[in-house]
This record gives structure tokens, C-alpha cells and sequence, in this order.
């Protein structure tokens, strides 16, 4: 019943002020107070809501090794994210500003409104404070992830730098190692070694072994550490170079032929890396 007779009280005071005195009625003080009021918590739930968006963006950057494996894309996306979050606050301090001038020109002005404005800024600011922290944190991670990225290259560089290095030793190492274990023979009658200037010989005088012009291109190449044998192809035939005659031996095969078994190849090649044989 009290209800019923506040609302035509209402009723008839707005219709007689309105018609009289043009000023706002109490139901019409209550319908601004009411719409205040739901424009305030339309702002409270926004700010709960941009709380929960920041507490997300702070769990995202808490973990620097999370963040330092995420792509380039995505570090975007979160700086993208974090001026939305920005824009949308200043949105939410714009209209707790606009709120606050509807209230004090309201004639039923409420306290605790003003106090929940008031509350509602300090935690707009105190967002605001969190974001530019985090973009700092954002920017710094960057910073971070670019030196320790320029590190990694440099090292790569430089792993590069020595693993070429390394290889060119090596590949010299073994270019030198294949050269002192190279070696050469020849086989041939007396005639064809003199034919290939092997060896000078004449009467009543010394056989002279390769003299300076001799050819060399009639040589066989081989290895030292692989040459063990030498098939001589004849059933006859005599060492004329000085390899020391306990470093080899010369062995007769079932067809007659001989075989030139070297027995220290050290010793055997020591004195010269040239083997002349003469076989008839």
C-alpha cells in the first residue's frame, strides 16, 4: 500500500512540476540515480574483467624461458594485446570521469558511489601502472632474446670459423701424411730402364741409378703403408736401388716367377722413396 501511494505521489509531483515549474520530479532524481548506479557496476565488472586480462598477460611474460622460445609473431601479438588493454582503460577512466559529473550534478548525490568511483580510478591506475611494467618487461625480454640471439650467431661464427679451420689442418694433414707415404717403383730390363733414363751404364763402369733428366712418369705410384708386395713378373730379377737387403726379401711363386715382399717398410723406404728393379 505504501508502495502504491509512493508511486502516485510520484506521479502526480512529476506531472505538477512538469507543467509547473519545468524542474526534475523525485521518480525522475530516482531513474538517474538508477541508471548511475548500473552504468557504475557495468564499469565495476569491466574492470574485474580488464584485472583478469592483465593477471593473464603477467602470467604470459612471468616465465622468461617461455618467452624466450616464443616466435617473433607472437611477441607481437602480445604488444598488440597490451595496447588494446591500454586504449580500453583510458576508455574506463573516460567514462568514471563522465559518471562523476552526472553524480555531483545530481541533486540526490551518493556518497557511496563516489566512493566506488574513487576506488574503481585507483585500481584503473593501478592497472595502468602493471602494463607499462609489463611493456617494460616486454621491451627488456626483447632486448634479452636479440643479444643472446647475436651471441648464438656469433658463436655459430665462430664454431664455423674453427670447424673450417680444423678441416683445412686436417685436410693438409692428410695431404702431407698421403705425400711422405708416397712411393714409386719401376720394373724393366736393363734396356728399357736405360730407354727411360733409369739408369747410365757403359763398359768397365759403375751403374748409375736415375740420373737428374730420368723419367719419371715410367714409375708406378703407390702407397707405402699398403705396399707389401710387388708381383715381378719374371723369373729373374735384381734390386738396383739401395734399400737395405734385410728390409726385403725376393720369393719364387709356384709359376717361377718372382715376388718382391717388402718386410720392413720403413727400413725398405727409408733411404729413398724410388724402387728400381731390373727383370729380364
Amino acid at each position: 500500500m505504501a508502495v502504491g501511494m509512493f508511486a502516485f505521489t510520484a506521479c502526480h509531483n512529476k506531472n505538477v512540476t512538469e507543467t509547473e515549474v519545468g524542474v526534475p520530479t523525485t521518480a525522475d532524481s530516482l531513474k538517474i540515480a538508477l541508471a548511475n548506479q548500473d552504468s557504475l557496476l557495468v564499469l565495476m565488472n569491466d574492470v574485474a574483467e580488464g584485472m583478469s586480462q592483465i593477471k593473464q598477460m603477467e602470467n604470459i611474460l612471468s616465465s622468461t624461458g617461455n618467452l624466450s622460445a616464443e616466435s617473433r609473431d607472437k611477441r607481437q601479438q602480445i604488444r598488440n594485446d597490451m595496447l588494446v588493454i591500454q586504449q580500453t582503460l583510458q576508455m574506463r577512466r573516460d567514462r568514471l570521469e563522465e559518471l562523476e559529473k552526472k553524480l555531483q550534478n545530481t541533486s540526490g548525490n551518493n556518497s557511496t558511489m563516489q566512493k566506488s568511483i574513487q576506488t574503481l580510478k585507483k585500481q584503473i591506475a593501478d592497472q595502468e601502472g602493471t602494463i607499462e611494467n609489463l611493456r617494460a618487461e616486454l621491451a627488456n625480454a626483447n632486448i634479452n632474446i636479440q643479444r643472446l640471439t647475436a651471441n648464438v650467431d656469433s658463436l655459430n661464427t665462430e664454431v664455423a670459423n674453427v670447424n673450417a679451420a680444423k678441416s683445412q689442418v686436417e685436410e693438409e694433414a692428410a695431404t702431407l701424411t698421403n705425400e711422405l707415404n708416397t712411393c714409386y717403383y719401376a720394373l724393366g730390363s736393363k734396356k728399357e730402364l736405360k730407354d727411360h733414363k733409369l739408369i747410365e751404364t757403359g763398359f768397365l763402369r759403375k751403374t748409375k741409378i736415375m740420373p737428374q733428366d730420368f723419367e719419371q712418369s715410367y714409375f708406378t705410384q703407390a702407397d707405402k703403408r699398403s705396399l707389401l708386395s710387388i708381383d715381378l713378373r719374371s723369373k729373374k730379377a735384381k734390386v738396383l736401388t739401395n734399400q737395405p737387403k734385410d728390409s726385403y726379401e725376393i720369393v719364387e711363386m709356384p709359376n717361377g716367377n718372382k715376388v718382391l715382399k717388402i718386410v720392413a717398410p720403413a727400413r725398405f723406404w727409408n733411404t729413398s722413396n724410388f724402387l728400381i728393379v731390373e727383370i729380364d
